[in-house]
């Protein structure tokens, strides 16, 4: 099969999204846009928390030093900061691919080919990628000061308490009395018998 090729090199990308509910039309319309095949693009739906993803792998094996790798920004690429640092390493070091970054034209490995354009798209993706991590680690700070705040004032989180059966207290009695077993108690309320067991050992705590 013939492929499109740049300056005699292969065009792919890469689109990630979170999750399946989110559309990736935007990502592949951008890098349709700048040339890059639909056959050609890779998709992934899952967090970017780390690289383990099946169609970054299906890509990363098919890159060699006659590709050129496009997204349409780093945070589709990876998100955590020290496992996508080391993935532009390999990409562009081991694989000896390009990478374009179509949002930041900084990141694009093609220009400045000599040690102080290598070094200034190093240290912009490293800074990038920090503050892309540091960003995320303030979000789950926000998220847990602001659960704790809710649970100061009373806000109850989880699912609610199954509310105790009418007979409880005296299907609770008789088992005690070992005139039920746990089974059969816990059919008696209509419960599992592992939720009538830790309801019955909450109860008995209030009683002593």
């Amino acid at each position: 099969m013939k492929e499109e090729k740049e300056n005699n090199k292969k065009v792919l990308g890469y689109v990630r999204v979170s999750s399946h509910e989110q559309n990736e039309d935007r990502q592949v319309m951008a890098l349709k846009d700048v040339g890059v095949p639909e056959k050609q693009i890779y998709i992934d739906k899952q967090s970017g928390k780390d690289f383990n993803r099946p169609q970054y792998k299906r890509l990363l094996q098919r890159l060699d030093r006659n590709c050129v790798l496009f997204v349409k920004s780093i945070d589709r690429l990876g998100r955590n900061y020290a496992d996508l640092n080391e993935q532009w390493r390999i990409i562009t070091k081991e694989k000896g691919a390009e990478i374009v970054v179509i949002d930041m034209p900084i990141l694009d490995t093609r220009r400045e080919k000599n040690l102080l354009g290598t070094f200034i798209s190093d240290i912009v993706l490293a800074l990038l990628s920090y503050i892309a991590e540091n960003e995320r680690a303030n979000i789950r700070q926000r998220q847990a000061e602001g659960i704790a705040a809710a649970k100061a004032r009373g806000v109850k989180f989880g699912r609610p308490a199954i509310p105790l059966p009418d007979n409880f207290y005296d299907v609770h009695k008789q088992w005690r009395e070992k005139q039920m077993t746990l089974k059969q108690a816990a059919n008696a309320c209509g419960l599992a018998e592992s939720t009538f067991f830790d309801k019955a050992k909450k109860y008995e705590s209030t009683l002593c």
